[in-house]
């Protein structure tokens, strides 16, 4: 995602959870040998991520520059922009460089993306980098219901071993995400993380990690020969746990995993200095997953009970709350509630949302079906517990670590919301793109509540090409403004407001088309970037300047993640004074999950919710008192 981390950093446009792109069919694989020969087949047919001609780049960037500075900023860009891009300059000299890069990389920004985007990026990953799911409530209310739903999870994630097969417009995408989210964890350091991944070793894991009670287990849901647990064998397991922890764990380690990176690195070092913890911790790394079994809820309903619902996923509530029920470096956790409150967190270093949503959209569609008939239980150990030696030092560690997630806890304010009117049918009926209306709404909202438009994020999914993963969208334009600024101009009339809204459509469907062709300017510009830190020369001051922190410091970080299910993934905002927008948009309503900071006086995720409706039920007005336009 982006966590388009602080402008500070040093990121250019980063990226949000999702993009756009919808699995075509999940199949089976025969054996392990035909997947791997398929999969290598299917990769090497995918093009090489592109450099964009840097000409067009300087272009773009001062386009999108536009909408959110002022004219004398906008003058003195475009005197640094020419200065770098003359003939003979430093730009060209770092065009050469990416491009030669490009020539011996199989893409030229991937690893560099997951290091800087990820890697270095040292504020905690709950809220400002890891997104939350929130699935629609399930259909139980009591401790069986939860084992039941939690073995269905478990036996369709073990027993089946999908694989998606993905196309954007005919084109296969890059199915590289799909096999390093399972098996897979993040691992802290003192100034820099390191992903691990296990799925391809000469052993791969057969044991999944479950917490109950802020208390780790190991439940192996292999045999020996390599099958798969039964259903009733699992559910055994699941009970057994639960029993084996029927109080709250004395020492929550899991909460350690809050922490700002570089506190967390050095708890880390602590933490595994014993013998004892190092081998649990190495369990929970090595599991396939991490499977939460979470106590019930606030008996809150409606968008209450979602927003309380979006807070157990993506932060689990703070220290008296289930932050301590979850291992945050793990790249999968599904969270199951006594309550029927599911959904997923997941680590956002190894891959984006579409591979996550698609797994999760398939897991879900298993659960539904009726029960499968008895199966006998063989009579099986009691899943391992993984024990911790909490010294003082640890026992400290782990009271800074409840101090500072309780603080964070305190700090978000989340809400999701149901927009009822209406879904991407309207926009479809009237020949829009869903997603552009949409974000033309969210352009709509936010300049009534700020008369300013803000650089805003989208993001865009790159895996039309080999190891690609996303660019931003760019959401404010020239025709964005356009459009908010004569929406409630009396002087208008409806024809000419309509034509804006399509012209503000059409330009962001526009955008979307180049950034999934690699011809976006965010990642093109990271890379210049990074290519003078490689070749040793001053950072060129077209990267020093006002405007470029202005580009990236986007106050609407937004992605749309479009799901089967009806769920909602939520995130944290990337700046102090912004907001993180998630949307899922169904046939006949929207789901959204809005985000913001209370320490910030200037924000309210409320207010930012009421817009958007506002917007949107007002645009929705406006094209049906306007004869058919002529788009």
């Amino acid at each position: 995602m982006f966590n388009g981390h602080r402008s500070s950093c040093l990121q250019v446009g980063m990226v949000r959870p999702c993009g756009f792109v919808r699995p075509h069919h999940l199949v089976k694989p025969v054996s392990a040998t035909r997947v791997a020969g398929r999969y290598l087949s299917h990769q090497r047919g995918l093009p090489s991520l592109p450099v964009p001609p840097l000409q067009q780049t300087c272009e773009r960037y001062l386009t999108a520059l536009e909408p959110i500075v002022e004219a004398e900023e906008l003058s003195r860009t475009r005197r640094l922009v020419q200065q770098f891009q003359e003939a003979g300059g430093v730009g060209e000299q770092l065009q050469r460089g990416l491009e030669r890069r490009a020539r011996n990389t199989e893409n030229w920004l991937s690893q560099w993306w997951v290091q800087v985007a990820y890697l270095e990026y040292r504020l905690p990953v709950v809220v400002h980098s890891s997104p939350g799911l929130v699935l629609p409530r399930m259909d139980f209310r009591d401790k069986r219901g939860q084992i039941r739903f939690s073995q269905c999870l478990i036996c369709e994630l073990v027993s089946s071993e999908t694989l998606p097969v993905e196309f954007l417009g005919g084109k296969p995408l890059c199915m590289n995400q799909y096999y390093e989210v399972l098996s897979s964890c993040r691992i802290p350091g003192v100034s820099r993380d390191s992903v691990v991944n296990h799925a391809r070793s000469p052993q791969p894991p057969k044991h999944i990690t479950v917490v109950h009670n802020f208390q780790f287990f190991q439940l192996d849901v292999y045999h020996s020969d390599g099958t798969p647990l039964t259903p009733d064998q699992l559910c055994d397991q699941l009970e057994k746990i639960c029993r084996a922890s029927p109080d709250p764990g004395a020492e929550p380690v899991g909460i350690l995993t809050t922490q700002h990176r570089d506190v967390w690195g050095k708890s880390y070092l602590n933490l595994i200095r014993d013998p004892t913890n190092e081998a649990s911790v190495s369990s929970i790394q090595r599991s396939i997953f991490t499977l939460c079994l979470d106590g019930p809820t606030s008996g809150a309903a409606g968008d209450q009970s979602r927003s309380a619902a979006a807070v157990q996923m993506l932060h689990g509530g703070g220290s008296r709350g289930y932050s301590a029920n979850r291992w945050f470096d793990k790249t999968l956790q599904f969270i199951v509630g006594e309550d029927g409150t599911c959904g997923a967190n997941y680590e956002h270093a190894p891959a984006e949302g579409p591979p996550i949503v698609a797994l999760i959209d398939h897991v879900v569609e298993f659960t539904r079906k009726p029960d499968m008939s008895p199966s006998p239980a063989a009579s099986l150990p009691v899943p391992h517990k993984l024990p911790f030696i909490v010294s003082a030092e640890v026992k400290r560690d782990i009271e800074a670590a409840e101090a500072s997630m309780d603080s964070l806890a305190q700090d978000l304010d989340m809400r999701v919301s149901v927009f009822g009117h209406f879904g991407k049918n309207v926009p479809k009926s009237h020949r829009m793109s869903p997603d552009a209306f949409i974000q033309a709404g969210l352009q709509l909202a936010f300049y009534r509540k700020y008369r300013r438009c803000c650089a805003t994020y989208e993001s865009a999914s790159l895996r039309m090409f080999r190891l690609g993963r996303t660019d931003t969208i760019r959401s404010a334009s020239s025709a964005s403004a356009a459009f908010v600024k004569a929406f409630d101009d009396p002087s208008k009339q409806n024809q000419e407001k309509v034509d804006l809204m399509e012209e503000a459509v059409k330009a962001h469907r526009s955008y979307t088309n180049m950034a999934i062709s690699g011809q976006a300017i965010d990642r093109h510009l990271l890379g210049l970037k990074l290519q003078a830190a490689e070749e040793k020369l001053p950072v060129p001051e077209i990267f020093r300047d006002p405007a470029f922190a202005k580009a990236l410091h986007y106050r609407l970080s937004t992605s749309q993640v479009p799901s089967k299910t009806d769920c909602v993934m939520c995130f944290g905002p990337v700046v102090t004074d912004g907001y993180g927008v998630c949307y899922n948009p169904m046939d006949d309503h929207i789901n959204f999950a809005v985000s913001a900071f209370n320490s910030c006086g200037e924000t309210d995720a409320g207010g930012l919710a009421a817009a958007v409706e506002k917007a949107l039920l007002d645009m929705k007005v406006l094209l049906d008192r306007t004869p058919r336009s002529k788009l």
